[in-house]
């Protein structure tokens, strides 16, 4: 066999298992729920539709490979990010393993935090039966990932409405809150003013 017929089996054979490789290691499919979605987001890799495209693109942007195999040097940081996350909204990840294993993986993802998207994984979680997830915060400033999100469905802006979990106050509870503390101070300035005596005429 000449040494170009043998490069050109080594490149096929490459061609061939490449792939597969990536298929095992990645999410064949995901499902995103959060605010501002009147249903789940449906996305798969499988059949070569438009979502197969967005599934890998977003994992790719969301730290997912990392958060989930680790990697050198580390982008992960194991304490949250400074500043407001803003609504959450979490991406289930449908794995392929071995044997004809399939797992679960749940990653939260904050779209509109103040730092760019920003991505948690939760460190330990099990998959393909022995490996668990390294798990950690991912700051995605520098990735699309906000428009790739937007691309399948999310609002292009924060929904003024919960679903967040960074620690502050969904406004429509400040707006509940105002409003409650308003009715208050009407009602104790009308039992003041029945309280008070008549002026001397």
């Amino acid at each position: 066999m000449s040494r170009a017929v043998f490069c050109t089996c080594l490149v096929v054979l490459a061609a061939a298992v490449i792939p597969n490789t990536a298929l095992a290691k990645g999410a064949s499919e995901a499902t995103i729920v959060g605010p501002g979605l009147s249903a789940p987001i449906e996305l798969s890799a499988f059949g070569g539709s438009e979502t197969s495209g967005q599934l890998a693109d977003i994992a790719q942007s969301a730290g997912f490979f990392p958060q989930v195999f680790g990697q050198t040097p580390d982008p992960i940081a194991s304490d949250r990010p400074e500043g407001q996350l803003g609504p959450r909204y979490t991406i289930t990840y449908g794995m392929p393993g071995p044997n004809n294993q399939r797992s679960e993986l749940v990653q939260d993802v904050y779209p509109y935090a103040e730092a760019g998207p920003v991505t948690y994984m939760e460190p330990g979680q099990r998959f393909w039966t022995t490996q668990r997830t390294h798990g950690g915060w991912y700051v995605a400033a520098w990735q699309p990932l906000k428009e790739q999100l937007v691309a399948t469905g999310l609002p292009a802006t924060a929904p003024i409405a919960g679903g967040g979990d960074d620690g502050g106050v969904p406004w429509i509870l400040v707006g509940v809150l105002a409003a409650f503390g308003v009715a208050a101070l009407a009602g104790l300035t009308a039992a003041g003013a029945r309280r008070r005596p008549a002026a001397a005429s």
